[in-house]
Formats: structure tokens, C-alpha cells, sequence
């Protein structure tokens, strides 16, 4: 084989650093190394995008190959092969010239073969007085020897490629049947919440599923659907264990649960020495001294959250739900905010997290606050009186509280 040499192309063709390299490189191969031209071809073939060469640059280099006489592409073997254009336009399903030029100068900008020009640019082969080929001048097919690991690596590669983005597909169908139906029977049964606000968010997610998938863009849109769908089932376990707590909580007399739920007796202290102890079970937050948090109260520290809530906030369940909105556009993950209600309490999470939507603009993490939030919590070190007066101050609020 004619390793060794950089040649220049003919003509008007430029010669490039990229051209200089590729021809330095076939002057490496191994001695001895062989391949399989038409498992090279295969590999190629399966790699097409990764290559950034189409269909007729196949059919260009399949007929190439095809001139060359043996099966095994070797190291010590005359590697160039010098069709006319006219024999390997034939051979190419009688491609039309301009797009046989055009496709060659692909294959070339693609390493997979190399042009070996004569001084006149004709292709032709020279031969000893043994009637062996002393000489060629043409296309050299050296890179698909040189580069057969790496093609077949890079087949390989979209073939896992290939079953990621199937498999992908597959979780995406089972997720977004799965948010369907839990929203349509959350509507249809009548469940307390801003279900069409999920339903908008559902759609818009829908609608930004490509026709044509890849791989990285379809797992962003199951990443966003499994979210949903966490989100959907968070909002009916929140339902479902606020609507426990009412039912055990109708059976204690200490328990506040009605339309006078800013009554003047919820301001009263339940205990001078309950500072530190963890929140009540009520469906009322309670302060670091066992006072009830009156919503009005709440709204008036952190009015920002109405604008989740289309519906108003009439009751404690109404502030929960938007509390799962602003979580949400806040991207404060659903893990975090669980663990926030388990800590706090769902009432307490759902003022927390106004509370957070209030100082958005002063926080770098929304979701990291919250844990440190719950984490001081756990250890009695944390309470939410301080930050209502706080937000209360700052929205002019507490002069006309102590005043009325």
C-alpha cells in the first residue's frame, strides 16, 4: 500500500490541515491489520448521521468498493481504486454527475476516503512489466481500513442509541397515559384543586413532543411528565391526608374547623411554654407560642401567592393547592416539599412556601431554603412567626395589625 505521502488535490480543489492530517494518519496503520470491506461498509452505513454523509454517499461508496477486487481490505494491499466517473455513475444506480461529484467531496470531508490525483487529474493505474500495479491514481480507500474500530464503535453507538430512544419512548406513552387519566378522573370525580391549571400544564407538555424524537429531546419531555405525574399524585395524597386530619380532628373539642376560622379565639395561646415543640395536627398552623396563624394573617405576609390561585384563597385547602403551584414554578422538586410537609405539617408547608414565593427575588435555591427550612425544624430551631412579622413589616403590614 502508498502510505507516507501527503499528495495535493488537482484543480481548483484546496488543500486543508484537515486533509494533510488524514493522510499523515493512513502512514499508522498496523502492519498486517485487515478488514471486512463490507462490514466496514455496514458500520458506515449505521453511522450516516454521526457522519454527517446521506444515503447517495453510500451508494457512491458502496460502488467504489465494489471496485475494489477482494473482500479483505489489508495493509500491504494497493488500496485505490480508479473508476470514470461514467463506470461509477453506473454503478451508482446511474446517479447524475454533478450529484456523484458532490457526493464524493463528501465522503472526502468526511475522512472515508481520500484522493490520490496524478498530475492531470486523470484516473488510471501504472503497471511493472509483470503486469502487477506499480502505481494509482484515484480514490484511496486506506481511512475505511484505518478508522474500522472506530466506525464500528460508532455503529454500535447508535444502535444503543436507538433502544435508549425506544425505550424512552415507551416510559414517555406509559407516563403520559398515566397523568391523562389521573387528571381526567381527579375532574370527573369532582377532587378538591386547580385541576385545570394541571391539565394546561399536561397539554402544553404534549404538544412539545417532537414528530421526528431524538433521544436527549424525549428524555427532557419524560423528565417533565414523570414530574407531572409526581406532582398529580402528590396533589391527591395531600388532598387525601387533609381530609384525614379533618375527620380525626372532628372528634376533638380543642379542634377549630369552621367558616369563623379567623375568629378572635384562635389568636389566644394554648400554652406559654410550647416554644420549640413541633406544630399542631390542626388544620390551623400554629406559631413558636401555640397560637394559630389566622390565614388573613398569612395572606397579608405573602399576597404574591394569590396569583396561583385563580379561584381565591377562601380556606386552608385552597392555600395548599396554590402552595403545589408556586413548588412547582419554583422548581422546588417534590421530594423536598414532602419532606417539608411531613416535618411542618402541610398547612405549615403551604405558608412556608408563600413565604419563599414572597423573597423569591432575594433566594439563589428555592428547593434548597425549604430543606434547611425542614432540617432546622427536626431540630427545634425553626419557626414561621418570625418570618410572617418579618414579611409583615416589610409589606407595611404590622403597624396597621398592632393598630387595629
Amino acid at each position: 500500500m502508498q502510505t507516507g505521502s501527503v499528495t495535493t488535490p488537482f484543480g481548483r480543489r484546496p488543500m486543508t490541515l484537515a486533509l494533510v492530517r488524514r493522510q499523515a494518519a493512513l502512514a499508522e496503520i498496523k502492519q498486517g491489520k485487515t478488514a471486512d470491506k463490507w462490514k466496514v461498509f455496514r458500520d458506515a452505513s449505521a453511522a450516516m448521521e454521526l457522519l454527517g454523509i446521506q444515503s447517495n454517499s453510500l451508494a457512491v461508496l458502496d460502488a467504489l468498493l465494489s471496485f475494489y477486487p477482494e473482500n479483505q481490505l489489508r495493509q500491504d494491499a494497493q488500496l485505490i481504486v480508479f473508476p470514470s466517473n461514467a463506470q461509477l455513475a453506473l454503478r451508482a444506480h446511474a446517479m447524475a454527475g454533478a450529484t456523484l461529484r458532490r457526493h464524493i467531496a463528501i465522503l472526502v470531508e468526511a475522512g472515508l476516503i481520500v484522493r490520490k490525483d496524478s498530475a492531470n487529474g486523470k484516473r488510471y493505474a501504472r503497471k511493472n512489466g509483470d503486469g502487477e500495479i506499480e502505481s494509482a491514481f484515484g480514490f484511496d480507500l486506506s481511512p475505511l481500513l484505518a478508522r474500522a474500530e472506530e466506525l464500528a464503535m460508532l455503529a454500535q453507538q447508535v444502535t444503543a442509541d436507538r433502544a435508549a430512544l425506544r425505550h424512552a419512548r415507551e416510559n414517555l406513552t406509559i407516563c403520559r397515559r398515566d397523568v391523562r387519566k389521573l387528571i381526567t378522573a381527579a375532574i370527573e370525580e369532582g377532587v378538591d384543586g386547580d385541576w385545570q391549571s394541571v391539565e394546561d400544564v399536561y397539554v402544553a407538555l404534549v404538544g412539545r413532543i417532537p414528530r421526528a424524537p431524538t433521544l436527549a429531546g424525549t428524555k427532557a419531555i419524560l423528565n417533565e411528565m414523570e414530574m407531572l405525574r409526581e406532582e398529580v399524585l402528590n396533589r391527591l395524597k395531600m388532598l387525601e391526608n387533609s381530609q384525614n386530619t379533618s375527620t380525626n380532628g372532628a372528634h376533638s373539642e380543642q379542634h377549630i374547623h369552621n367558616s369563623k376560622s379567623e375568629s378572635v379565639n384562635e389568636f389566644e395561646p394554648r400554652s406559654e411554654n410550647n416554644q420549640g415543640a413541633k406544630w399542631s395536627s390542626s388544620h390551623q398552623p400554629k406559631n413558636e407560642l401555640g397560637r394559630a396563624f389566622p390565614l388573613g394573617l398569612v395572606l397579608k405576609a405573602c399576597p404574591t401567592i394569590l396569583d396561583y390561585a385563580p379561584g381565591g384563597v377562601g380556606n386552608w385547602r385552597d392555600l395548599m393547592s396554590a402552595a403545589v403551584v408556586v413548588r412547582s414554578m419554583l422548581g422546588v422538586s417534590p421530594s423536598a416539599y414532602q419532606d417539608a410537609c411531613e416535618a411542618l405539617g402541610p398547612e405549615n408547608a403551604a405558608v412556608a412556601v408563600a413565604c419563599i414565593l414572597e423573597r423569591a427575588n432575594f433566594i439563589n435555591s428555592a428547593g434548597g431554603y425549604l430543606r434547611d427550612l425542614t432540617r432546622r425544624s427536626e431540630r427545634g430551631e425553626f419557626s414561621l412567626g418570625p418570618m410572617i412579622m418579618a414579611l409583615l413589616n416589610a409589606n407595611g403590614q404590622a403597624k396597621n395589625l398592632k393598630a387595629g
